[in-house]
């Protein structure tokens, strides 16, 4: 039998066997891992979206300040 033949058996016969159930529960595992990170990733994204609550007199655009009548000199 030569090596090809003995790698192309060893193949057919990792085939035949199937997953083992530690590499199923691997799979499962991730992919619920993969499902609660995409949800994150929605909950952040509509949360981005969703402006903060208005903290009222508080206004996005700047007032003019007062004209200072003094002024600030180092001594």
């Amino acid at each position: 039998m030569g090596l090809e033949a003995a790698v192309q058996s060893t193949m057919e016969h990792d085939l035949m066997m199937g997953l083992s159930v530690w590499a199923i529960i691997a799979i499962v595992c991730n992919s619920v891992v993969g499902v609660l990170i995409l949800i994150l990733f929605v909950i952040l994204y509509k949360a981005c979206k969703v402006p903060s609550h208005q903290v009222p007199g508080f206004t996005a655009v700047p007032e003019k300040m007062p004209e200072q009548k003094y002024l600030l000199t180092a001594a």
